[in-house]
């Protein structure tokens, strides 16, 4: 039998466990909610909080090898099991490279990946001096613990300077400010690479956020074939400039001329991946497992256009209780996932629907319809 200890019981940590229980995989999991998504399905639970060090000691003493869902964790406390000569997979290595978002994008720009232009800030003055080299807009972005469009503040002109400063800290937090990049379509990209070193590519998906949170994923990207090919070879050399193994998302932007920058990366299943597991033969989650176990990857093959449309809270509601389920699956081709949350606020992901069918348009019909129906509370 083998093993896995995951640190964080969420959504992403669900559906790794629910892949991979087809291995008969004994699931450990590390969340300081008790009643976090994994919890329902995980084989033991450690309730105790990101930042304690005997916690993550004590799950790895229970495992084979340790893997996280999200990035924001110790790294320093997975390091520190690597030394002990437990596996970790991404490696605590990769987790710095990516974890500080400037170290990330100097480590993509020393490996000839293209990134749109950047620069540390610790100052509103350094800001304005970097307005002058980059122009306006340019996005002001705290280099560690964003997600959501948490951490990142837009500056338009010179006069939003002083307000995106303050946004974000006033300098309490490290700071980066990134050049506008005119783009068209925001993509991704998985890639997952097993310990054994293969290697598989995901079919680029293309992505709509509203309020800086993703709101809809459709697959195939509608891009063109050149661009498909420079994002498919961005996945193949990032996977290999961090080392990474298991899963590893790559969010990008493409240009109206079909250039493609990279945005952000992210060492483990992303949320823009979730339409894999009805729409590729193997889901990122199976596949991570099975990369992470060292055991030979499975097929990406996209089956048909696919969408999904996730389930964010619109308000606050004590009880997480759905409703609407009934009409949602009148709507052919629909599958819908409920993460099992206890509360729902505004702007938390509540759960997702995929759809797949013979053309996108088809399957985002369906996707759209279903979603309307589905709710949580009173309306």
């Amino acid at each position: 039998m083998y093993r896995v200890g995951i640190v964080g019981g969420g959504q992403l940590g669900k559906m790794m466990i629910l892949d991979g229980k087809r291995l008969d995989t004994y699931f450990v999991i590390l969340d300081p909610t008790p009643k976090c998504p994994a919890d329902s399905i995980a084989d033991e639970h450690i309730i105790a909080d990101f930042d304690d060090v005997e916690a993550f000691h004590a799950l790895a003493e229970k495992v084979d090898v340790v893997t996280y869902e999200f990035e924001h964790i110790n790294a320093e406390a997975l390091r520190e099991l690597e030394d002990e000569g437990h596996k970790v997979y991404p490696s605590s290595e990769t987790l710095l490279h990516i974890q500080n978002k400037y170290n990330q994008k100097e480590w993509l720009k020393k490996h000839g990946l293209p990134v749109p232009d950047f620069k540390k800030v610790e100052t509103a003055e350094d800001i304005r001096e970097a307005g002058k080299v980059f122009g306006y807009p340019m996005m002001l972005k705290t280099c560690t613990g964003g997600y959501d469009g948490k951490g990142n503040a837009p500056v338009n002109t010179e006069a939003d300077v002083e307000t995106a400063f303050e946004a974000l800290g006033a300098g309490k937090l490290p700071l980066m400010v990134e050049a506008f990049c005119p783009f068209e379509k925001e993509v991704s990209i998985l890639v997952c690479r097993s310990v054994n070193g293969d290697v598989k590519v995901f079919p680029v998906a293309e992505n709509v956020h509203k309020d800086s949170i993703l709101d809809e994923t459709t697959v195939p990207a509608d891009i063109s074939a050149a661009s498909t090919e420079k994002a498919m070879d961005i996945a193949r050399k990032a996977v290999q400039a961090f080392n990474a193994c298991g899963m590893l998302c790559i969010e990008l932007f493409v240009t109206a001329d079909g250039d493609v920058l990279v945005n952000e990366l992210a060492p483990r299943p992303h949320n823009s991946g979730h339409y894999t597991i009805e729409g590729c033969v193997t889901s990122q989650y199976e596949n991570h497992i099975r990369g992470i176990l060292g055991l030979p990857l499975g097929s990406t093959e996209l089956l048909r256009p696919t969408v999904m449309k996730n389930i964010i809270g619109q308000y606050s509601v004590d009880r997480a209780e759905v409703k609407g389920l009934d009409e949602a699956y009148r709507v052919g081709e629909v599958k819908v996932h409920i993460y099992g949350k206890e509360k729902v606020s505004k702007g938390r992901k509540m759960g997702h629907i995929t759809v797949t069918d013979t053309t996108v348009e088809k399957a985002l019909e369906k996707a759209r319809l279903a979603h309307s129906k589905i709710y949580f509370g009173e309306r």
